[in-house]
């Protein structure tokens, strides 16, 4: 924190930048720009939104995971004199990510892609700002003691862990016990279909399951919101941020999205964080942690939201959930085995090859199929990843035939 303090722009990089959060990030920094520089983005194939994010903040890098995109987009620099560096591939991602110049990394990359760039930003004693989730709950206990031997600064984006982190005193860290909390309560919206009778779930589409209530999200994390698998992968996420029990977790449904999660202590008091639903306010306050910045976002009025819901999840609708609460009770390669599984059900879903309801019985089945193992170390991580894509693959084939 000491440039951010000084007065010194802190020089970001953003993993995913032409994605909703990337995007969302650099809106942050637009407005802001005595405080922060863009260093370098990275991005899939989307090379068109990344020449106008080029045109804007002039990085000294980009690097693309597509070899057509990076090639299209280093024409439209050349063409426009542009003389941002342009590379691509894993490791080039993974080097920009832990570049000597680069304070501040938003990791919000979907999915597994985003593990090799975000752990070696970790590595590298960056902060770190996770977006992407995915690359905690599949590596666990090794992504944290990575962040404990390097002197990285680990902040979460996810609204929910952000509101969490602003809730807990700063030595959180020893054990909820040891600083009074009796409970962390998680909130969810429910999704699009929380009210949806159970029977009319298999005749859901991608367009409906992507039409989130209240964010405006990428259609993975939207069908994930949309089975709460997205809460799963949470609740298994903030038992390493917060060095939680899952019996010391509890999911509660808020459909209005105005409480983003609440902390529960021994005396009684329960402290929650509250905002619009926009997340521009945990990207503005994990960038100028411990200050605060303006995001955008406009201010919060409970008069015109009149009322607050809450609820207990119907884990027979929610059955990802279940799963996902289960492995984390499991520890070893289950997480993984459970991301893994969850990526290619619902792909498969979006393709329209897997019905909305089968997703849970893919990740289910190919739980079941697999044992858990010991997560010693990085590769045995990434080979139950691989292998359960491909269990997961052969599932979906099963499942939907079964249909």
């Amino acid at each position: 924190m000491a440039a951010f303090c000084s007065g010194a722009r802190q020089r970001v990089c953003v993993l995913g930048s032409t994605g909703s959060i990337g995007k969302s990030t650099l809106d942050v920094i637009a407005r802001n720009p005595e405080w922060f520089a863009v260093h370098s983005l990275v991005a899939g194939s989307n090379w068109q939104e990344m020449l106008e994010q080029v045109r804007q903040f002039r990085p000294r890098y980009v690097v693309m995971n597509d070899e057509s995109a990076t090639r299209a987009l280093q024409a439209a620099l050349d063409a426009e004199r542009l003389t941002t560096e342009v590379h691509t591939g894993t490791d080039a991602m993974a080097q920009v990510a832990s570049d000597g110049d680069v304070d501040v990394v938003m990791a919000a990359i979907v999915g597994a892609a985003g593990l090799a760039p975000t752990m070696a930003a970790v590595r590298a004693g960056k902060k770190i700002l996770l977006a992407n989730k995915e690359a905690l709950v599949i590596t666990g206990a090794l992504f944290m003691e990575a962040v404990k031997a390097s002197g990285s600064v680990l902040l979460p984006i996810d609204s929910e862990h952000n509101a969490i982190f602003q809730c807990l005193p700063a030595e959180h860290r020893a054990g909820l016990e040891q600083v009074g909390v009796r409970r962390i309560l998680l909130t969810a919206s429910g999704g699009p279909f929380r009210c949806s009778p159970v029977a009319s779930l298999p005749s859901v589409t991608p367009e409906q399951a992507c039409a989130h209530p209240n964010w405006s999200m990428g259609r993975k994390i939207s069908v994930d919101s949309a089975t709460m698998m997205n809460k799963g992968l949470e609740f298994i996420e903030a038992c390493w941020l917060f060095n939680a029990r899952p019996e010391q977790i509890e999911v509660v449904i808020h459909p209005q999205s105005i409480i983003h999660s609440m902390v529960d202590y021994d005396d009684g008091s329960v402290l929650a964080q509250m905002g619009n639903p926009d997340m521009r306010t945990p990207i503005a306050h994990a960038l100028a942690w411990p200050r605060r910045i303006p995001s955008g976002v406009a201010p919060l009025s409970l008069a015109d939201i009149g009322k607050l819901e809450f609820q207990s999840p119907d884990m027979a609708r929610y059955r990802c959930l279940q799963l996902a609460q289960d492995v984390a009770r499991s520890g070893g390669t289950a997480a993984a085995v459970l991301n893994a599984a969850n990526e290619v059900a619902v792909d498969a879903f979006l393709q329209r090859k897997l019905r909305f309801d089968r997703i849970p019985e893919v990740i289910d089945a190919t739980l079941q199929t697999l044992p858990v193992m010991n997560a010693g170390d990085l590769e045995q991580v990434m080979a139950a990843d691989r292998q359960a894509r491909s269990t997961a693959q052969q599932q979906v084939v099963h499942v939907q035939g079964a249909s």
